[in-house]
């Protein structure tokens, strides 16, 4: 995959960026939102498909992208397609931030060292580069005012963007409530977009806590102490710790 070309997480992460604030908008809902976005770049650059409501790499080829062929290898290791919203659960330690720095040294934004309270370091990132994130803005402006059906990757951009709640953030107030309207039902102009859209808000919604209820899952239920649970985390992705060099500074 050429690198001319900005990533689905890319512009979605631009386009959470508040360009006063240098902060980024519904930050914890972000942080699925770009493992979403990954599934759906990963896609449309046809190294993975939909399988009902479950993800198959279908070409396991690297895209040439370090970060996408990180999350491909995790979900080749996984031998079988994984659920979209299990995958999406699943912690991504850093995720933000490695994207966040991946801006920065495509020159798009600038990281602003500053302190809150005083005390705790913070960084804030500010674009340096406006119209790459207007460009990004014009295109979702241009299919919620056309209604003329998108491409994939603008499809893909709106219902995520509507999923993780960027709505309110792109069209604040009563008078931006038709295009919030318009944004989310552009959902449905991208099968593995709409599929990855609704995995996010079902992991908001707490459905990813949800166990499936069946004959092996009761059986483990009454198998007492030693019993594996009915839901395990997803192999091959690294859980957060709870300590570490992230504890030491704040991004926003």
């Amino acid at each position: 995959m050429g690198r001319s070309r900005r990533t689905l997480p890319e512009e979605l992460l631009l386009l959470a960026l508040d360009p006063t604030t240098g902060t980024t908008a519904q930050p914890q809902s972000l942080d699925l939102g770009l493992a979403g976005a990954q599934l759906v770049e990963l896609a449309l650059a046809g190294r993975i498909a939909p399988d009902g409501d479950r993800i198959a790499v279908v070409v396991p080829r690297p895209t040439g992208d370090p970060t996408l062929d990180s999350a491909l290898e995790l979900l080749r290791r996984r031998g079988a397609p994984v659920r979209a919203v299990h995958w999406i659960g699943g912690p991504r330690l850093g995720l933000r931030q490695t994207y966040l720095s991946h801006l920065e040294r495509c020159g798009m934004v600038a990281a602003v060292p500053g302190q809150m309270c005083g005390v705790l370091p913070t960084t804030r990132y500010q674009a340096t580069d406006t119209a790459i994130s207007r460009e990004i803005r014009a295109r979702l402006d241009s299919a919620i005012r056309t209604g003329v059906p998108p491409d994939p990757r603008t499809a893909a951009l709106a219902a995520l963007a509507h999923a993780v709640g960027l709505g309110k953030h792109l069209y604040p107030g009563n008078e931006g409530r038709s295009s919030r309207s318009r944004l989310r039902d552009l959902i449905r102009h991208d099968p593995m977009g709409g599929l990855v859209a609704h995995a996010v808000m079902d992991v908001q919604n707490g459905a990813v806590a949800q166990p499936r209820r069946g004959p092996a899952a009761a059986g483990r239920q009454q198998a007492g102490p030693g019993a594996r649970p009915a839901v395990e985390p997803a192999r091959g992705v690294p859980m957060q710790p709870r300590h570490g060099s992230m504890a030491r500074a704040v991004v926003h």
